[in-house]
């Protein structure tokens, strides 16, 4: 029963991630393959186009691209696949444009490449992993994302998430032991602590969510449905639950093996020595966070790089601002979960049977 509760949330999981793109003035988007390009200048090119789905279905189509100079114009070749969407006029007359490349294959291929090293590499507890994955996906986009554009309240529903998240994940990735019970106990614990200092610093630091482009089409779409600061409190909760499996499973198993090592080693021993480890931890996974962020945030810090204006001033704006509350956040509530785990796994002076 398990397993193909476990099948189903996967497969709803790939329906919901595929990539739907809608052009907003237009009345079908469909996909095709470039199959000839009758001119080409510059950027400017008049490409033959053979409709691959849709009311156009092997039509060929005869679409011009690169009219206007753009930052974005992109140079197609034979054999591309492309996404089009097609618009009447007012004489009645049918237009076609290209939106976008076809980017599912290299997605394909990339997914591929990680399934068969996770699996060759962890074994089934790779495979598992991959589940669990999976599973936080389904959870992610039919439960958390359904209720908050619901209106429910943001925090409140990442948290219950959550919930659902820890337990099925941990299990698959770590087996339903003592030590995962202890692990999911101080996940949830830093995660209820990460919810509070978010609520408390974006309160603090008058953030709206309104930083990022995306929320304001967001706002757009939705109208005074959709709570923006309650989405980036979310996303803060969500994205530190990422990170926090690591920190925790590692900590509960340090005591574990302090315990099995040496048995008569006293609760306080074992918080203070596996506390020692847990300080290595911090640190690599403090600058680990700190790099994630940045790596995601680069043409934004390379935007500001290049900006005259004082260091103490461009961390003031929101966009910025926004960020490195993000990181703080989750990186104190990665601190916090190495004492509260460690603390949980010696109070029960845990011994687990290998």
């Amino acid at each position: 029963m398990f397993k193909r509760i476990i099948t189903a949330s996967i497969l709803l999981c790939l329906l919901f991630i595929t990539p739907k793109i809608v052009g907003a003035q237009s009345e079908e988007t469909f996909e095709g393959k470039v199959v000839r390009i009758i001119e080409e200048e510059g950027y400017y090119q008049k490409l033959d186009i053979k409709a691959t789905s849709g009311t156009y279905k092997n039509s060929n189509l005869i679409v011009e691209n690169g009219m206007y100079a753009t930052s974005d114009i992109f140079k197609y070749k034979v054999g591309d696949s492309v996404v089009l969407a097609s618009s009447s006029v007012d004489d009645g007359e049918e237009l076609f444009v290209i939106l976008d490349h076809i980017r599912r294959p290299a997605l394909g291929y990339l997914f591929t490449i990680f399934v068969v090293l996770a699996v060759l590499v962890a074994g089934k507890w790779g495979l598992y992993s991959i589940l669990g994955m999976a599973y936080s996906f389904y959870v992610i986009f039919v439960f958390i994302l359904p209720m908050i554009i619901k209106g429910y309240n943001p925090v409140l529903t990442a948290i219950v998430g959550s919930l659902f998240i820890i337990p099925v994940t941990f299990g698959l990735s770590h087996g339903l032991n003592r030590k995962t019970i202890v692990a999911m106990l101080g996940t949830f614990i830093s995660m209820i602590l990460v919810g509070i200092l978010s609520l408390v610093f974006v309160s603090l630091a008058k953030l709206t969510g309104f930083a990022a482009e995306e929320a304001s089409f967001l706002q757009y779409q939705l109208g005074e449905m959709i709570n923006l600061k309650g989405i980036l409190l979310a996303g803060i909760i969500i994205s530190t639950l990422g990170v926090m499996d690591d920190i925790t499973v590692s900590q509960a198993s340090v005591v574990a093996e302090l315990k099995s090592a040496n048995p008569k080693l006293s609760k306080k021993e074992l918080f203070v020595r596996s506390m020692r480890v847990g300080k290595d931890h911090i640190a690599s996974l403090v600058n680990t966070l700190v790099l994630v962020y940045t790596g995601a945030s680069l043409p934004l810090l390379l935007l500001f790089v290049n900006n005259p204006h004082p260091f103490l001033e461009v961390i003031n704006y929101e966009i910025v601002a926004e960020e490195i509350v993000r990181t703080l956040v989750g990186s104190i509530g990665l601190v916090l979960a190495v004492p509260i785990t460690s603390f949980i796994a010696a109070y029960y002076a845990l011994k687990i049977k290998k």
